[in-house]
């Protein structure tokens, strides 16, 4: 089991507000003590969490923490610290993220549409961030794993399911017309309702807002999506 570190805790920072976030290389996670500032958090006390001389740090849990200047996923609560840690390593690892110290400020881009998300100033030998948006959807759903055993078949699946998995996941009531008509032997049916595949296969979006926007005649109303720039050069290097 891997430990979380904790870089040396600078002695020029308990004068810090608690709402501001310092973006340390030594970290090895996101950590935060306000559990105001969560949305939402989720018990972990398996992961030990130690600072650089071996003082271990009593983890209440794990989640996302959302405030009007900033925004990041799998934060670490630890009541017990002084300050907000924002991980360097853990941001680039959460996507291609390239973080800059530039001398007096800091900056976090996003490589891929060429986009700032975050922005720091230094003082008194630390970065203190004023604006960090990384996605916590965009997270969440990379973290998030789908459990795919339930659609594996195996000599333990009764033959009901076998017959609804190699009819294209036919209705119940279609196999088990099928079954009485003896056109799958003697067949015996069962409850398939929970099958993950029906379940996945049948999700639908929700619906729209209903539109109050009125038009009497063509191009009173125009909906244009609009894009760029692109961040690969065409042929003509336009």
């Amino acid at each position: 089991m891997s430990a979380s570190f904790i870089g040396q805790l600078p002695h020029n920072s308990s004068g810090m507000s608690h709402s501001e976030w310092v973006l340390d290389s030594g970290a090895s996670h996101h950590i935060s003590p306000d559990s105001s500032s969560f949305t939402s958090v989720s018990p972990l006390s398996s992961i030990p969490v130690m600072t650089v001389d071996g003082t271990p740090m009593p983890l209440a849990g794990v989640g996302s923490v959302v405030t009007p200047h900033l925004s990041l996923p799998n934060v670490y609560l630890i009541p017990q610290l002084k300050l907000n840690l924002a991980s360097v390593g853990q941001i680039c690892d959460s996507s291609d993220y390239l973080v800059m110290f530039p001398g007096s400020f800091c900056c976090v881009q996003d490589l891929q549409p060429q986009k700032l998300i975050g922005t720091g100033r230094r003082e008194n030998g630390l970065y203190i961030l004023d604006e960090l948006k990384v996605p916590i959807v965009a997270a969440a759903a990379a973290a998030t794993t789908i459990d795919l055993s339930s659609f594996r078949l195996s000599l333990s699946s009764s033959s009901f399911y076998l017959w609804h998995s190699c009819l294209s996941h036919v209705l119940s009531s279609r196999l088990r017309f099928l079954a009485s008509i003896g056109a799958l032997e003697n067949l015996k049916t069962c409850d398939i309702s929970d099958c993950s595949g029906c379940k996945l296969a049948k999700f639908s979006a929700l619906p729209f807002n209903r539109s109050i926007s009125v038009s009497s005649s063509p191009f009173d109303l125009i909906y244009s999506d609009v894009w760029g720039p692109s961040p690969v050069a065409t042929k003509r290097g336009s």
